[in-house]
């Protein structure tokens, strides 16, 4: 699994983009799987440091106990819509990947192990879907959509 130093170093303009968007808010929805299977979306604060991406969940809350048991996670910049000029727009950054436990202290840290990246954008036009991904392995593509 890559760190989000990895990403950095395998991306590093793709990795800017989204820790920028990741950052410009406190707030952000990460999704886990319940013990059932189904999908459970939590709010969730992030922070990169030392070269990794981390975020956590208080004692006892159903998030940590979702990625306890399964680690996998993806996770969704704060969503906001386009400004009057949409060609301006900065996009939807995501991120994918396992969550590590690294601390049990007053609340449970993790740090990610990512998998996939993707920034959601408008091209300068405004008139097309640019969709930018980088997944473990494969590296970057790009992708324009009607």
């Amino acid at each position: 699994m890559a760190s989000w130093k990895d990403v950095e170093e395998q991306a590093p303009a793709l990795a800017a983009r989204v820790r920028r968007l990741l950052d410009a808010h406190k707030h952000k929805t990460i999704a886990t799987i319940r013990a059932d299977g189904s999908p459970r979306i939590s709010g969730t604060e992030t922070e990169f440091a030392d070269g990794e991406l981390t975020f956590g969940s208080m004692l006892g809350a159903r998030k940590a106990a979702d990625l306890r048991r399964d680690p996998r996670f993806a996770l969704h910049s704060a969503t906001y819509d386009p400004p009057e000029n949409e060609a301006e727009w900065e996009g939807d950054a995501k991120v994918a990947g396992r969550a590590v436990l690294t601390d049990t202290g007053d609340a449970d840290a993790f740090r990610a192990d990512v998998t996939e990246v993707v920034l959601t954008r408008l091209n300068e036009a405004a008139d097309r879907l640019v969709v930018e991904s980088w997944h473990e392995g494969r590296g970057v593509r790009r992708v324009e959509r009607e």
